[in-house]
Order: structure tokens, then sequence, then C-alpha cells
């Protein structure tokens, strides 16, 4: 039976091997995680379709596969259960058929060792090059876990930190020409971004409007709400007011059918929150946004950026996006960008560094105010400035005056 990378997110083409969990010759039982693969949003497992013995693996770690390619086979007749009284949690004895069973002939027994660990323990082990084999977990039944792999790193950092002092000292042999200090692989999600990005900006013919919004007033509000122990995010307001935004301006929660040439317009909001990560850029998605309260938008946003962080998104939380923002102002000494729209998506906004200014007030008199720059990159065959303009300038009016936003809420 061929085991295939088949389609585990939306428009996914191609995935990375990563780490196998069997080897070649294992009995693996149904919905057995066999291997970890990375699209460009997630690491996932592939599961065994019937439980078998692994016959052969024919792709390597690391390589970048399309979607239908066969990962490894499995022999699922004849297959002979493992033992249950040799077996234990860190090893396990299992049995091959040899071709002269039937006949009497001799059975071949072969003990492998099955690393028990989390999907995001193995990704520490990945990134610091640690073989988890070489570990012996402390978790339950014999789990290696973060803290067993942690400690190992830093035993085996002190073990070589003699050996790099007295290199650092050895004499040097001095070189004319430029040579790279270290070398990154251009792999997984870093290279599935690029790729998409790459999509993006080449297919649709980006226009960015910049513009300046005064959040003195929501500033004040949140701290108003804090007295009542309501703790709202900037974020859960930006996102609220842009629900509301595109429910004026639907154009910009929409998507382009080229070969139909139709514009679809969409009534559900589905706002992705670009994440910066380790691993890269990320996009969970809140769904239904112009259904849920502030303090829901709030919480949801928390729990799916941690996620994200963790490694720990599942497909239905990173797909069916239809308007993404990205927060760089909390990252500082941003003034302004022009941010790529997350294709097929017909905008992005992103909202900058808050600083307070002196400005001129409606009735000539200076006062220091809190000042944040957005950029809003729309798709220019969807979208004209003027239509633009007037989104933003509307998001800018209820950010401005966050309890009129309220009223809109009635």
């Amino acid at each position: 039976m061929e085991v295939k990378l088949h389609d585990i997110g939306e428009g996914m083409t191609e995935a990375v091997v990563l780490t196998y969990l069997v080897q070649k010759g294992d009995y693996v039982k149904a919905d057995q995680p066999l291997v970890e693969v990375q699209t460009d949003k997630m690491v996932a497992e592939i599961p065994a379709p019937a439980e078998g013995i692994v016959q052969d693996i024919l792709v390597r770690e690391g390589e970048t596969i399309a979607v239908g390619t066969t990962i490894l086979t499995l022999q699922t007749s004849a297959v002979v259960q493992p033992n249950p009284a040799s077996s234990s949690n860190a090893a396990e004895s299992f049995r091959l058929p040899s071709a002269n069973e039937e006949t009497g002939g001799s059975v071949l027994t072969k003990n492998i060792r099955r690393v028990l660990a989390t999907p995001y323990t193995r990704k520490i082990a990945r990134e610091h090059g640690v073989n988890l084999e070489q570990i012996a977990g402390t978790g339950p039944g014999g789990r290696i876990t973060d803290e067993d792999v942690y400690r190992f790193i830093e035993a085996k950092q002190t073990k070589s930190a003699s050996s790099a002092a007295a290199l650092e000292a050895a004499p040097k042999k001095e070189n004319s020409s430029a040579s790279a200090t270290s070398v990154l692989p251009f792999c997984g999600r870093r290279k599935q971004i690029a790729k998409k990005m790459a999509q993006s900006l080449y297919t649709i013919p980006h226009c960015t409007h910049f513009e300046e919004v005064d959040v003195t007033e929501l500033i004040r509000f949140r701290e108003e709400l804090k007295q009542h122990d309501i703790h709202i995010s900037a974020t859960a307001f930006f996102i609220k007011a842009l629900s509301l935004s595109l429910k004026q301006f639907p154009i910009f929660n929409a998507r382009l059918d080229e070969e139909r040439e139709e514009i679809h317009l969409y009534a559900e909001h589905h706002i992705g929150i670009a994440v910066d990560t380790e691993d890269g850029l990320i996009v969970p998605v809140i769904r239904h946004v112009e259904r849920k309260s502030l303090r829901e938008i709030h919480e949801e946003a928390k729990q799916l950026t941690k996620r994200a962080q963790e490694n720990k998104l599942s497909v239905s939380e990173i797909t069916g996006s239809t308007f993404t923002i990205s927060n760089v102002g909390p990252l500082g000494g941003s003034i302004g960008a022009t941010p790529i729209i997350n294709y097929p998506e017909v905008a992005l906004m992103a909202f900058h560094k808050t600083k307070k200014r002196p400005m001129v007030m409606e009735n000539d008199e200076i006062a220091v105010r809190s000042m944040m720059n957005i950029s809003m990159s729309f798709d220019h065959r969807v979208a004209d400035g003027a239509t633009a303009v007037a989104f933003t300038n509307y998001f800018v009016r209820l950010i401005e005056n966050p309890k009129r936003m309220l009223m809109e809420l009635v």
C-alpha cells in the first residue's frame, strides 16, 4: 500500500518531509503517525491508512515533494502483530514474516526503539541538530519532553566549551576572499512563504494607501474599561472596526476569479492575523468576526497567536481568510510599509508604531496626541484609489471615536 502526500491545507501543492516517526520494518497501527511534513503554514503528521509493516521509505528527510507523491509503502497483508509480552514503552518487538514461514522456516525478529515525543519537541530537536535517540525521556512512559531536549543541549554545549575556546585562540590564516560565516537552509516554511509572496506580488498589481490615525481616545477608552476589569487589546478594536468597514465596503472582502471574469463578494468576515514565529510568518484566522463581540475577538486572537507561536495550529485555523491584518507596531521602529497581499485576497492592512506627536487641533490649538500610521495594500484590478481612501477614512473615524464604534454595533 502506498502512503502519499495528500492535500492537508487550502491551496497546498507541496511540502517538505521533515522527520520520519518510523523506520523500515516497523509494525504500525492504523492512524499511527508515520512522518512529519512542513507546509507553508504548519507542521503536520501523515498517519498510516491501515495497519501493516513499513516496507520501504522512498523520500529523504529534507526533500520537497508535490501533493500525490508516494512517501513510503506499507505491507498490509499477512501482518503479524507485535508480541505484547515483550514490548515496552521505549521499545517494540515485532515479527516480520519471511518468505518460507508457511513451510516452517525461520521468523525474522527485529527490535527497534520507538522514540516517544510530541511534534513540537521533535521540532526543537531538529532546530538544534539533536538526535532524539540519544536522549533518555523523563516523561510518562519514557516520553521525551522539551526540558529533556534543552538539558541535553546544555550538557553538549558545556562539554564543547573548552574545545571552542581553544579553537578561538588558535592562529587564523588570512584569506583575502569573502566567505560565508554560516549557511541557512532555504526550505520548509521560509521557502513556502517566499513562493507565496512571489505569487502574490507577480499576480496582483499592488497599490498601497497610507494614512495616520489618532488613537488617543482609544487608549483612554481602553483604560476606562480596565477600571471595570475589562481587558480588550487594541488589535481587537482594529479587527472589529475593520469588520464594520468591510460591511460598508464589501469590495475589499472579496476574491477575483480571472477565469470566469467575476469578483466574488463575501458576507462573512474571516480575518487573518499575521503572526511572527521562529519558523517565519503564519496567518491564523478569526472566523465570522461580524458576529463576534470585542471580548470574543480579543480572547480568540490571543489564543490563536499563542498556538501559532507553539506551532500547534490546525488546518482549519489557518485557512479561509478573506482579509488579513499585520500589527507590526508592538515590534517598534516601524512608521510605514508596503505590505504584500495575502493571495488570493484583495487587501491587507498593516498597523505601525504609535508615537506621541504635537498636533494642530480643529480650534488651532496644539496638543500632544498618540498617532499611529496605517498602510493598506489593495488589488488595483478590483478597486480604485478613491474607494480605498473612503474605506480607510471610515475605519479611521471608528478608531478615533471608539464609543461611536460601539453605537454601530447596536
